[in-house]
């Protein structure tokens, strides 16, 4: 088992290819994490801010669903770009307050409930720490609907979102990132035991 990059009583994160090290975790209660999604997109411009780790894993998007075997329940973040069941709940993050931007993200889950809507500004948490980082409370809002949790899993790190917002709920998590400089970030962030709003 690889050594961990960072760990506390609440949070653990790897730095690695979440392929190599998911099957090495055993089973959690839920999967929430946000994949590269859309990268390689014409138009856009958040690819143009991400290195090329990131593009590679875009490109390959049906490694995804391999993922589902680990966890309970699942919300992943960009579903509408990967090839997934059909579900009835979908998360959708509204942003009224980015006019250039999409005026909402999707996040597909297999709930068997009714869609839910949240609508917030980008980061109202802090600092943004990641391209395409979500607020700590978006994440913990979708913690809250999965219900009856205590282990959670985000393969795709970046700063560490869903792992403060799981640690600010008393969740145990772990989380794994490819880039080790986005690894450093989450590790600083989960050393703060309140988190400066």
């Amino acid at each position: 088992m690889q050594k961990p990059y960072y760990q506390d009583s609440a949070v653990t994160i790897y730095h690695g290819d979440c392929r190599e090290i998911v099957p090495q975790l055993g089973r959690f209660d839920l999967l929430l994490t946000d994949p590269p999604y859309g990268l390689n997109m014409s138009g856009g411009t958040w690819g143009k801010k991400m290195d090329a780790t990131y593009r590679e894993w875009d490109s390959k998007p049906a490694d995804i669903a391999h993922l589902f075997e680990f966890s309970e329940k699942a919300i992943v973040w960009g579903g509408n770009y990967f090839t997934l069941p059909p579900s009835r709940c979908w998360f959708v993050w509204r942003k009224p307050f980015f006019p250039t931007m999409a005026d909402c993200e999707l996040a597909w889950t297999n709930f068997d409930a009714n869609a839910r809507v949240k609508e917030l500004g980008r980061s109202p948490d802090g600092k943004q720490h990641h391209p395409t980082q979500k607020p700590v409370s978006l994440m913990s809002w979708c913690i809250g609907l999965a219900g009856e949790v205590e282990t959670i899993l985000d393969p795709f790190m970046g700063s560490g979102t869903t792992l403060r917002a799981a640690k600010d709920l008393n969740r145990k998590a772990v989380g794994i990132e490819i880039n080790e400089r986005y690894c450093e970030i989450a590790a600083s962030r989960m050393s703060q035991e309140v988190l400066a709003l």
